[in-house]
């Protein structure tokens, strides 16, 4: 196995989507490591302190070629990385083993016409929000006592697909912008293959995030991470999936709360139907039981997200293997 570096710079990040047909960033074989370097705030750069905006993210901003300037989303992405012998139904797993801010600061947005409630915030705000590293913890606001304990995780975790440019707002089966705050270091998430290659990217750093993300953004932070890239050809996903030391999660992504809900719910008893050989009845129990389906972000329009958190403890050992997916 060969451990990779990829600093972010521009030839090695992409603006706005993904695209099968990007230069890779670099090649991998299955079971390598890669330390990714990613950035944040493309758009906010003019506006933002001068520890925010590196040599390399201005060099980012004043020199990314049109041709990595994919579509019109916000978030600027590392990769995309090329997985040799990946083919289409196959499944990427991604193990994240290190997630750390590089920068001491980063920034929440309120877009017009955004959010969980446009019309009562109804005009663009701009913050840049200083972080404890040190003390991994953010005063927000500053000089009121309150304190959040940060829990950095990558909210960008994708593949390409067939589409030559896609928006790299909405998740989807493809993974993309889940922003669900589970996905901390040691944690997997399982990612269907589309494309040759998978072409995986990765950003959108967030050092803490409420469920929900209600106001469009988190604490957006530019982020370092060692991740593990491995194939697995004994798998069969069409939606992603991912696993903590605790808990399976299932996803839903649907134009409505309601709709995101039916998705990981279906997407739950498929899981343990295949996995603990449960009848569907019995699985659909247990969810009511056992499962705590939680909002993942209302904001990456036109997808809403929904997770299903099932604990592992409650599963007799050996009961569910993940080489058994099949959903």
């Amino acid at each position: 196995m060969t451990h990779h570096i990829i600093k972010a710079t521009k030839y090695t990040v992409h603006l706005g989507g993904f695209s099968h047909s990007l230069e890779p960033a670099i090649t991998v074989n299955s079971g390598d490591t890669v330390d990714v370097e990613t950035y944040t705030g493309f758009h906010v750069c003019h506006k933002a302190p001068p520890e925010f905006v590196t040599p390399a993210l201005l060099d980012i901003y004043e020199n990314l070629s049109p041709q990595r300037k994919i579509a019109g989303g916000p978030h600027l992405l590392t990769g995309p990385i090329f997985v040799r012998d990946a083919q289409p139904g196959d499944v990427l797993e991604v193990t994240l083993k290190h997630i750390t801010p590089s920068l001491p600061v980063g920034f929440n947005a309120i877009r017009k016409n955004w959010g969980a409630l446009p019309e009562e915030f109804n005009q663009p705000a701009l913050r840049f929000i200083p972080l404890d590293l040190e003390n991994n913890v953010t005063e927000f606001p500053t000089g009121s006592g309150i304190k959040i304990p940060l829990k950095p995780f990558f909210g960008i975790l994708g593949v390409a697909t067939a589409e030559n440019s896609r928006n790299s707002i909405p998740p989807g089966n493809y993974g993309g912008n889940i922003d669900n705050r589970e996905l901390q270091a040691g944690s997997k998430i399982f990612l269907p293959v589309f494309v040759p290659g998978a072409l995986f990217s990765i950003g959108d750093g967030h050092s803490v995030q409420g469920d929900g993300e209600v106001n469009v953004t988190a604490i957006e932070t530019s982020m370092n991470g060692t991740i593990e890239l491995k194939l697995r050809k004994d798998l069969q996903i069409s939606t992603p999936i991912a696993e903590t030391p605790t808990d399976i999660i299932t996803m839903g992504f649907a134009p409505t709360l309601d709709q995101a809900l039916e998705k990981a719910l279906k997407n739950t008893i498929n899981f343990l139907v295949s996995c603990t050989k449960l009848s569907p009845e019995d699985a659909y129990v247990l969810c009511s039981l056992a499962v705590s389906f939680r909002i993942t972000q209302v904001v990456n329009l036109p997808q809403k997200g929904v997770h299903g958190m099932l604990s592992k403890a409650i599963l007799p050992e050996g009961s569910w293997e993940l080489s058994n997916f099949r959903f």
